[in-house]
């Protein structure tokens, strides 16, 4: 790939400045012509910039881009894709994706409107910036636990050797910190042939440890040139800063991240690796507990799971026996007309039994006006959420027994770290090795600094910064949750004296864990 050097001249400019671009997006690459595109271009210090290209408003698209080696190294060689060669590959009609193919991210405009922003779609492309046979490559996982994995780790090494040759793969040990301090292990698809059938992670993990200097130099100093890192949104992030370095000091060294976390609030991306797993065995543990509340006299369950509202929203349509399911987006109150407490009196009466979702992040402005603590972060940054499971489990409790004068079967469930450390489902298995192969095609053609993920069902490279600027929420105004409370029936529990405890609740910064 060729990347000619331009300057924008002061009309560009001045139309630039007209524009409306996202904040924060520092690989925000251009604004294209919808039937000529014009070809790609990079400015002399290498960062990407936005070129106001415009015919008229119908016809614009804006493609955020991803950096390239030779951004940095204009004089860096290419050579055939392996794939040329490759048994397996000589049946596929379109062998390479196009320098051209993007994937939008909004699959639904109207007509009128402009075409939105576009990522570049992920790939084999028909040069390759390394050769196959000095590639040096590691894989670091980093943050908590998820299903899927070991499958990645598995297919990123399978990928690399089964379809380029590449046999030279460490695994960094015990997360960011296992650069400095020689952790490592050669993998080989013999070492990882079965990793996918456990859970965890065969590299071990851990939170923080990120010493972007410390780690370069390892890098530098062992001659890697592809990393791999897989983590959540602070992993992201450190990857980020890696990339920085590398380009700083000019080394031919590709940065991949592979987004991960159970949560399913990253941004951009269609939904994480793990998530279906994690909904699949929230749905089994909620069907059991279903069996046990309509079995007892006046039973309640009350079921935690982690701490974005996803998994507690997909997990509650799955299963259709949920009474009802609070997340952290939709704030609720306990006491009054339309408060918690009515509709539990009301459900209980009606049915004899309840069974209660709770998202980790719920109700987390109650907790803390109750219970002393100090705001806390982990070794990774992210904010420690409170304990709302035995807090909310305490209140029901005391409500029906002194309130109500009603005895209840009262049960509390915390299955969070059980959901996290199983094996990855066929679906996940499946979609770990679409994003594993994504991220070792794009390594391979020069891409770095880079993210990979499937938007509208299309697996794409999306800057690392685009993923991590924000996070993804449930949308109380889309569809999907009012499918949840039409399966329910539950009250949205929303009224006007929720305002302020919305705007607490927005002032957490709550973050994947």
């Amino acid at each position: 790939m060729d990347l000619s050097t331009i300057s924008l001249s002061s009309s560009l400019s001045s139309s630039l400045n007209q524009l409306s671009l996202r904040p924060k997006t520092a690989s925000l690459f251009g604004i294209f012509l919808r039937n000529n595109p014009p070809p790609l271009f990079s400015r002399p210090n290498h960062r990407p910039i936005a070129a106001a290209l415009q015919q008229s408003q119908n016809d614009d698209f804006v493609l955020e881009d991803v950096p390239h080696l030779t951004n940095f190294l204009p004089n860096l060689p290419s050579y055939p894709n392996p794939l040329h060669s490759s048994q397996a590959y000589s049946i596929v009609k379109n062998t390479f994706v196009s320098q051209e193919d993007v994937v939008a991210q909004n699959i639904v405009i109207r007509k009128d409107n402009p075409r939105g922003v576009h990522f570049r779609r992920a790939g084999p492309r028909e040069k390759v910036y390394f050769k196959p046979e000095e590639v040096r490559a590691c894989i670091v996982t980093c943050g908590g636990l998820c299903p899927g994995i070991n499958t990645v780790i598995r297919e990123i090494v399978c990928g690399l050797n089964n379809m380029y040759g590449v046999e030279d793969i460490l695994g960094i040990e015990e997360g960011y910190r296992g650069f400095y301090s020689k952790n490592t292990v050669r993998l080989t698809p013999k070492v990882v042939n079965d990793i996918h059938k456990r859970g965890g992670t065969l590299l071990r993990t851990s939170r923080g440890g990120h010493d972007t200097q410390k780690i370069v130099d390892n890098i530098a100093d062992r001659g890697i040139n592809q990393v791999y890192i897989i983590g959540g949104d602070g992993t992201q992030r450190g990857a980020a800063r890696i990339y920085e370095e590398v380009e700083k000091r000019g080394l031919h060294v590709a940065v991949a991240g592979i987004p991960k976390t159970i949560d399913n609030d990253i941004a951009v991306i269609d939904k994480s690796f793990g998530f279906d797993t994690a909904v699949e065995e929230a749905q089994r543990a909620i069907n059991a507990a279903h069996v046990e509340v309509e079995s007892v006299e006046n039973a309640l369950f009350l079921y935690k799971l982690p701490s974005a509202g996803f998994i507690a929203m997909f997990a509650t349509l799955a299963s259709r026996d949920v009474d009802c399911c609070l997340i952290p987006e939709s704030p609720f109150y306990l006491e009054g007309r339309g408060g918690l407490y009515e509709f539990l009196d009301q459900r209980l009466k009606e049915n004899g039994h309840l069974v209660i979702v709770i998202a980790e992040g719920a109700g987390q402005e109650y907790v803390a006006a109750e219970v002393p603590a100090v705001n806390q972060k982990d070794a990774s940054g992210n904010k420690l959420l409170l304990d709302v499971g035995p807090w909310l489990s305490d209140k029901i409790k005391d409500h029906f027994t002194k309130a109500q004068k009603m005895p209840i079967n009262m049960k509390y469930i915390d299955p969070t770290y059980m959901i996290r450390a199983i094996p990855s489902n066929a679906a996940d298995n499946i979609y770990c090795t679409l994003l594993a192969h994504s991220v070792v095609h794009g390594a391979m053609a020069g891409y770095t600094g880079f993210t990979v993920g499937p938007v509208n069902s299309r697996h794409a490279y999306i800057p690392i910064s685009r993923v991590t600027e924000k996070q993804k929420t449930v949308e109380l105004t889309g569809r999907m949750w009012a499918r949840l409370l039409a399966s329910t029936n539950q009250p949205s529990f929303i009224s006007s004296d929720l305002e302020g405890v919305v705007q607490g609740i927005d002032s957490l910064n709550i973050t994947s864990i």
